[in-house]
């Protein structure tokens, strides 16, 4: 095959594998996506095996971040071309992760057998650069399209990355199959499926709680709109004040103002509303010398009774990046460098410990590991509070609503996530979605959630040693052939 189609078919390899995650949840074009892929580099050298990866990641996070173009150019401002432009300037910088682990597959071959195992150790390491690195961007990280099927049975156990590991076993153990034909490679293609033979069960039920998940639905384009702060205060307030449950949760940033600037109207109706119930809103705290911060304030009994400020922001959108001040002042955000929040235990509502995460933290177990585990910070249900207005309406919310069922699958907790114009949602802790409202559209969900207490075993090994297992498992094969290297005469 001329390297011209060879190139292509990585690239459409990607885009295959943007197909397995959410909408349409189509787990088994993941392993498809990377059989395509493995066979197309298994006996590549370097530098066409890091093309190769380059290509097949620039069709996967260009396909699959597609949706950034809408906050860059119809609420950024920027050219459409300068949007595209920008676009792919990001899938090409992540595309270097999986370019630069089938580099290493491809220098490491030669050196080493057990070629498949070779194969998934190298693109897990490219999975947990890309995951940490440069504060992390995880999004439609590879194990995530295994949400549902036989992979799934894996996440109390090794976690997402431990699921694209075994994903990326089963793809490069069948090329191997294919290849060589020789039935040693079976059990390593069999392995990854056998998951459900697992015990799966490790938390128990410890209680109710009734929540109602506020969905205003106000257009990014007003929702900073100083002509139109006044009249979307006084709809969501009407919303709440007609809302139901032991606890009332808004999405993130719902009230456009830091909330010591509020209208004295305004603040005396919310601490009315919480003598009825607590509510949980999204706001901003703090001030300009200290910094502000994106917060998710809890009002009982007229007065703040909690406050969690968001830890893990978001580059370019919360944080300006060394060297980047001007293209982020070119994109006009608000509130585009914040402070992070400082550690907060979860909140007390009834028999529930109520554990916070706004928006993208949600990616990032290993952040909130320590809510998962017996100790202070145990929670029994986590919240997240979300605004995804800024890219519009087709896949990112369902992307970023699997992942809220992968962190349930991990930690065994259920998610319940109130947003702007969608996904709100409840996830039991079997990572099932079990109710959710329709996008776009104002509303209330009013869910009642089981609480669990317990802990998984990811969750236990997680907390006590971080990611370092995977990261160990990834980096063997480097071991391996310096190990060798050392034996060699």
């Amino acid at each position: 095959m001329r390297r011209r189609w060879v190139g292509l078919a990585a690239l459409a390899a990607g885009v295959v594998h943007t197909a397995s995650f959410a909408p349409l949840y189509a787990w088994p074009l993941q392993i498809l996506a990377l059989v395509m892929l493995a066979a197309l580099s298994w006996r590549a050298g370097p530098k066409r095996a890091a093309a190769l990866g380059f290509l097949f990641g620039l069709g996967w996070l260009g396909s699959g971040l597609w949706w950034l173009f809408i906050s860059l150019h119809e609420f950024g401002g920027l050219h459409p071309v300068a949007a595209v432009a920008a676009l792919l300037l990001l899938a090409a910088f992540l595309g270097l992760y999986s370019g630069g682990a089938l580099a290493l597959f491809a220098w490491l071959r030669p050196r080493l057998p057990a070629a498949p195992l070779l194969w998934a150790s190298c693109w897990l390491l490219g999975e947990l650069a890309r995951a940490q690195w440069f504060t992390g961007f995880p999004w439609i990280a590879s194990g995530y399209a295994h949400t549902l099927g036989p992979l799934a049975a894996w996440a109390p156990w090794v976690g997402v990355y431990g699921i694209g590991f075994l994903a990326a076993l089963l793809a490069a153990a069948l090329v191997q199959l294919g290849q060589s034909r020789a039935p040693r490679w079976l059990p390593l293609a069999l392995l990854p499926l056998l998951g459900a033979l697992l015990p799966q069960q490790f938390t128990v039920a410890a209680g109710s709680l009734r929540v109602g998940l506020v969905q205003p639905n106000v257009p990014q384009s007003h929702k900073f709109d100083e002509a139109r702060i006044g009249a979307q205060l006084a709809a969501l307030l009407g919303q709440m004040e007609a809302g139901e449950g032991e606890l009332l949760v808004t999405p993130e940033s719902v009230l456009p103002l830091p909330f010591d600037y509020l209208p004295s109207e305004v603040q005396q109706r919310l601490a009315a509303l919480s003598q009825q119930r607590p509510l949980l809103m999204g706001s901003f705290m703090g001030n300009a010398q200290a910094g502000y911060v994106n917060s998710l304030v809890g009002l009982q009994g007229g007065e703040i009774q909690y406050v969690y400020g968001k830890r893990h922001l978001l580059p370019f959108g919360e944080f300006i990046p060394p060297g980047f001040g001007w293209f982020v002042r070119a994109l006009n955000i608000p509130m585009d460098d914040q402070a992070r929040g400082q550690h907060q235990r979860p909140w007390q509502i009834g028999s529930q410990r109520v554990r916070p995460l706004i928006c993208y933290e949600d990616l990032f177990g290993e952040d909130i590991v320590a809510s998962a585990v017996e100790g202070p910070d145990e929670a029994t249900l986590f919240i997240n509070a979300s605004n995804l207005a800024w890219f519009g309406r087709l896949m990112v919310q369902e992307q970023h609503l699997q992942f809220s069922q992968m962190r349930a699958l991990e930690f065994q907790r259920p998610v319940v996530r109130a947003t702007n114009t969608g996904a709100t949602a409840w996830v039991d802790h079997q990572g099932r979605l079990r109710e959710q409202l329709p996008a776009l559209t104002q509303g209330l969900l009013l869910v009642e959630v089981e609480g669990r207490s317990g802990s998984t075993p990811y969750a236990r090994w997680l907390h006590a040693l971080g990611l370092w297992p995977l990261w160990a498992l990834a980096l063997l094969p480097l071991a391996g052939a310096a190990w060798r290297g050392r034996r060699a005469p």
